[in-house]
């Protein structure tokens, strides 16, 4: 089997590609968000290099080295790892993409930093992103909030090496 992309850690040198998956991602939702809410959701080069520094931030890598998508995650207390920022371009949604990759490559790193669950939150248009985590073992808490605007849902999913 040849290897479609490798999954990395991102570098202030990835801002740009980062912020273009970023755009590629949410463009058709644009207009389900507030200006802040995008702008926020589709970080600013200089945005994300700050996240790169705060947070362990992952891109999947093609053999053109073009990002083709990306993930970060925190550890925010002694069992809870939190996901912010998942995006797949577009042309590769649901076919050879690397989402399932970045998300393992998460878990693995929340495993080995003593996580026992991952938190994630998304806004109700995310549809496809909500049947994604479901299908990868994530579940609605109940827990909502706001985002600019916007009603956010928190999921989560129990996290073990077994």
């Amino acid at each position: 089997m040849i290897l479609k992309y490798l999954i990395r850690k991102a570098k202030p040198k990835d801002a740009k590609g980062i912020h273009e998956i970023f755009l590629a991602a949410f463009e058709e939702f644009r207009y389900f968000y507030s200006p802040e809410g995008f702008a926020d959701t589709v970080m600013s080069e200089k945005a994300v290099v700050e996240r790169i520094k705060n947070m362990s931030i992952y891109i999947a890598v093609d053999k053109n080295e073009e990002i083709t998508g990306t993930i970060g995650w925190k550890k925010v207390n002694n069992k809870e790892g939190h996901i912010r920022g998942m995006a797949v371009h577009p042309r590769i949604q649901g076919k050879d993409s690397p989402a399932i990759d970045l998300l393992k490559k998460v878990e693995s790193d929340g495993l080995s930093q003593g996580c026992t669950f991952l938190t994630l939150d998304t806004t109700e248009v995310l549809q496809r992103a909500q049947n994604f985590y479901r299908k990868n073992g994530f579940t609605k808490t109940g827990k909502t909030g706001n985002f600019f605007g916007a009603t956010i849902y928190e999921f989560a999913k129990k996290i073990s090496s077994e």
